[in-house]
């Protein structure tokens, strides 16, 4: 039951939001907290005495939202005074502090909620975030690997020391209160004021849990935050640490720590003195001879720093300003010598590459050389190689060559010659084969000759956006240069859509002077050639039993969380399925992590296995999340299960063209329980699902025949524009059987009918 008072039940958060002249960015701050899709929260703005219109704005939100509560401080105390003053009014379950110039990521409370109910309410929830600089880039968390979700979900700070690298501010953790009350923790005034209360708050903690899901967004303004401004509030970090080691003097139980803290506290120290414009020129020697005093006061047996930082404590340690100064010049003297040097030898490397690349494009077009390549050069496969067999079996005198990394040449069909990027043979391809093929793009100094064709086959049908709908999205667009975008989209000649959904985003998102093919993805050709033969001999090399149902378990990547998240406890559900049920777990290529231990023989891992759509003629359903790959998959005309417990978050990180939640292509669950429950009750094979599916192909999969591959050929390498393969109507196709245990396919129990508006 939730908490209560006085027969009110409590704010499952109290989000406490400090202000002092910050209305150019208050609104924003406020509206990322008010707009979240979890709402059970109450938001406690202190005005701790603006002398510019922030006071005004907080009462206008606490006006018009229930939610808020406008705090008024009757004189400026500082940080961490006001972040009290909100505490001292907060009633949620846990306290989540936000400074008022950041935002809250969208879905992040709902995330952070469903954390702490996952760890069973630690004392601590701590979280990721991203730097947002005022020039539109963003930078992730250098430490974001400490919050990996991985080991036992609860610990305490002995079980995660890593945690102490953390950027110890108060805004990246969630508290429960009862904790913070019972230990009375406070923020001390002055500078550096989160030193003194993470520090103790996170020694202190019985329960300590992570998130790995970027939650916070970091604003670096242009002038930088308060503690970059030069000044002798600066020395006030020394006070700052004294409050940490009065704490651990005051709790002998946490003596353990003492070095830790001390190696840390020498780091910050370190970090104050050599950041430039924060001390004064003539206050830097008077800082180090502090900090001296500091090391002495403070040192204990176990501070020995690791080798890479013992001579900068040395020298903090002597007070030693001008040659400490002295030997951080010299070693970055050092690095830009090395940087130049390695710079040197690559430079010089590429400008003979370019100039043996530059000669080649002087010579002929070789008219039958063609060169293919798929996901950066990670091995044959996806529409480029589908497209590379058939061009082989229709082309005359064709001469392919594919582009891969050494590791992955082994995928390469022997008839195939083998390129490594870089090499003078890779530019030496580029530069005379008359066809260039990719799922991707080749190399950003590609120079298309005139009478070169660069055919762009795209690599599945979007869902999430693309290109151009990605430049409002921080978490998904990453470090994209869009004029080199573009610059590369005004090399295509033919871009390969599956669909109309799919030209339609293509021709927005990637704009320029291609001709778009509606031809079908080859690479789903395979789906309507094999037979139950080869799909029986699928299914023995993977290990499947032959009665057992074989789920294609398939997520795709999450922009807003750094390492892979496990979202279904694999084990969980086929023990919930019982013995009749096998999965096939494939992870994201983004991701190293496998998704299946060793644990089963029933639980396979195939995110090593180089084809994709041999997994998928195996499989008897697929369950996925967004990944495109379920349009692929419906090709087939087999079962597809959609779990979308996220897709909030998921929709505002990355943003999607149509509701999947309204023409998912089959069953639809929102949590693990209901994906259970879905396979349980054989909702999965169901008539509903059946017409759900066959809507979705209708609308998805109108020209993926088994002949796609050869209209690409035909039109695109042997110049046949008329008399092209006849599309084969849906009704009509015959796509893989499978040898299922489940009894024959379901059809629709009713006529198809498009309810919904077009995608």
């Amino acid at each position: 039951m939730p908490l209560t008072t006085y027969g009110c039940a409590l704010p499952r958060f109290s989000v406490i939001v400090p202000v002092y002249k910050v209305q150019a960015y208050l609104h924003a701050c406020v509206e990322s907290v008010l707009g979240q899709s979890f709402t059970d929260f109450e938001l406690i703005a202190v005005d701790d005495c603006s002398p510019d219109g922030s006071g005004a704005i907080v009462d206008e939100f606490a006006a018009r939202d229930a939610r808020v509560t406008a705090v008024h401080l009757p004189e400026n105390a500082g940080l961490g005074p006001a972040r009290n003053a909100g505490l001292e009014r907060a009633t949620g379950e846990y306290v989540i502090f936000l400074d008022s110039d950041d935002s809250l990521a969208p879905g992040a409370l709902q995330a952070i909620s469903d954390r702490l109910k996952d760890t069973d309410g630690p004392d601590v929830l701590v979280y990721d975030y991203v730097r947002t600089y005022w020039t539109g880039g963003t930078v992730p968390n250098s430490a974001a690997a400490q919050l990996t979700e991985a080991g036992p979900p609860v610990c305490t700070l002995a079980d995660r020391p890593g945690l102490l690298r953390v950027l110890h501010v108060a805004w990246n953790k969630a508290y429960r209160r009862e904790f913070l009350e019972r230990g009375g923790f406070a923020f001390a005034p002055g500078y550096y004021e989160d030193v003194s209360w993470t520090y103790p708050v996170l020694l202190t903690a019985e329960s300590i849990a992570v998130l790995d899901r970027v939650c916070v967004h970091y604003r670096q303004r242009r002038q930088g935050a308060i503690t970059s401004t030069p000044g002798s509030r600066h020395f006030e970090i020394f006070e700052q640490y004294d409050r940490v080691f009065a704490y651990l003097d005051a709790h002998p139980e946490l003596a353990e720590w003492r070095p830790h803290v001390f190696r840390r506290m020498i780091d910050h120290f370190s970090t104050v003195f050599t950041s430039r414009g924060r001390l004064p020129r003539d206050s830097r020697a008077a800082f180090l001879r502090r900090a001296r005093t500091y090391c002495r006061r403070y040192r204990c047996p176990g501070a020995t720093p690791p080798a890479r930082t013992r001579i900068r404590h040395a020298l903090v340690g002597m007070g030693a300003h001008r040659t400490y100064r002295a030997v951080c010049s010299a070693r970055a003297f050092q690095r830009r010598v090395r940087r130049a040097v390695a710079a040197a030898h690559h430079a010089l490397r590429a400008a003979a590459l370019q100039v043996h690349y530059g000669i080649q494009r002087r010579l002929p077009l070789r008219e039958n050389d063609a060169v293919f390549s798929a996901y950066w050069g990670r091995g044959y496969g996806c529409n480029p190689a589908a497209i590379e067999e058939k061009a082989r079996e229709l082309v005359p005198g064709i001469r392919t060559a594919w582009i891969a990394d050494p590791a992955h040449h082994h995928t390469v069909p022997t008839a195939t010659r083998r390129l490594a990027p870089g090499t003078a043979a890779y530019w030496t391809a580029l530069a005379r084969s008359k066809y260039l093929v990719n799922n991707v793009n080749f190399d950003r100094r590609l120079v298309k000759r005139r009478g070169q064709v660069f055919l762009q086959t795209q690599h599945g049908t979007p869902l999430k956006h693309m290109g151009l709908d990605l430049l409002d999205r921080p978490a998904a667009v990453g470090d994209t240069d869009v004029r080199r975008m573009l610059a590369n989209c005004d090399k295509w000649d033919y871009v390969l859509s599956a669909n109309r959904h799919s030209t339609l985003v293509w021709e927005r998102v990637y704009p320029a002077a291609y001709t778009t093919l509606e031809y079908g993805y080859p690479r789903n050709d395979v789906y309507q050639r094999a037979t139950a033969t080869d799909v029986a001999r699928l299914r023995e090399t993977l290990g499947i039993p032959r009665d057992s149902v074989a789920i294609l378990y398939a997520p795709t990547h999450r922009d807003y969380r750094r390492t892979q998240h496990q979202r279904i406890d694999l084990d969980r559900l086929l023990h919930a399925l019982g013995p009749s049920f096998t999965v096939l777990a494939r992870a994201h290529h983004l991701h190293d992590t496998p998704l299946a231990g060793e644990g089963s023989s029933r639980l396979v891992d195939v995110s090593d296995h180089p084809c994709v759509e041999s997994l998928c003629l195996a499989s008897d359903v697929l369950v996925t999340d967004y990944s495109s790959l379920m349009f692929d998959y419906a090709n087939l005309d087999r079962p597809i299960v959609v779990c979308a417990d996220d897709w909030e978050a998921y929709e505002a990180a990355r943003g999607t063209y149509f509701d999947l939640r309204r023409l998912s292509p089959g069953a639809i669950a929102f949590s693990e329980e209901e994906l259970i429950d879905i396979f349980a009750t054989g909702e999965w094979r169901s008539p509903h699902a059946a017409q759900r599916r066959a809507a979705f192909r209708m609308r998805f999969c109108p020209y993926d025949d088994g002949r796609a591959a050869e209209r690409v050929v035909r039109h695109v390498l042997l110049g046949e524009t008329a008399g092209l393969p006849s599309v084969v109507p849906l009704e009509r196709r015959q796509p893989a059987e499978v040898p299922t245990a489940f009894g024959p396919r379901q059809e629709p129990q009713a006529s198809v009918r498009l309810t919904t508006s077009p995608v």
